[in-house]
């Protein structure tokens, strides 16, 4: 039994020294990071700006059906197409109608405006409208939010404001 114990301490010692031995030392990897404390001017100053990211994808939905903003307030408007049809087969845009326009009915002028993204030339029921953008794309407007009250907005490419609307609330 001795000789057993002493067996397994002289293999656990071999072991764990074999173990250690073949080891290379790490280098640290050392970076110097530069901190200043210059004042960043290219922050925006204006604090009243509101971010709207939309998502529209190939099922004609959007991800959501109601945007609330502040009157006079700074929107951002993102519409991010997530789908992968191209913008003649699943085209997407968003239109924000002013107070009191009926939506069937601007769609239905809007269905003959192919030629200008779908968008009824010289309208005067739309406060703002993103262009017209197919799979994959992005785009950006900026505007200045309308008085207070509930807006419609749509999608207006043949057929999809059915499913492709929501109320913009301007508190």
């Amino acid at each position: 039994m001795k000789l057993f114990k002493y067996l397994l301490a002289s293999f656990l010692t071999l072991t764990i020294l074999t173990a250690c031995a073949g080891e290379e030392k790490k280098k640290e990897d050392t970076k110097k990071i530069k901190i200043s404390t210059k004042k960043d001017t290219n922050i925006n100053k204006d604090v009243n700006v509101v971010n709207i990211v939309i998502t529209g994808d190939d099922f004609m939905k959007f991800n959501t059906k109601e945007i609330k903003v502040k009157a006079g307030q700074k929107v951002k408007l993102t519409l991010r197409h997530i789908g992968k049809l191209d913008v003649n087969i699943m085209g997407h845009n968003i239109v924000i109608l002013k107070k009191d326009v009926d939506p069937t009915e601007f769609a239905a002028k809007a269905a003959t405006e192919r030629d200008n993204e779908y968008i009824p030339k010289d309208s005067q029921e739309i406060i703002v409208h993103t262009k017209l953008i197919g799979g994959g794309e992005t785009t950006v407007i900026e505007f200045d939010a309308p008085e207070v009250g509930t807006y419609e907005f749509l999608c207006s490419f043949p057929g999809h404001f059915a499913m492709m609307r929501g109320k913009f609330i301007v508190e």
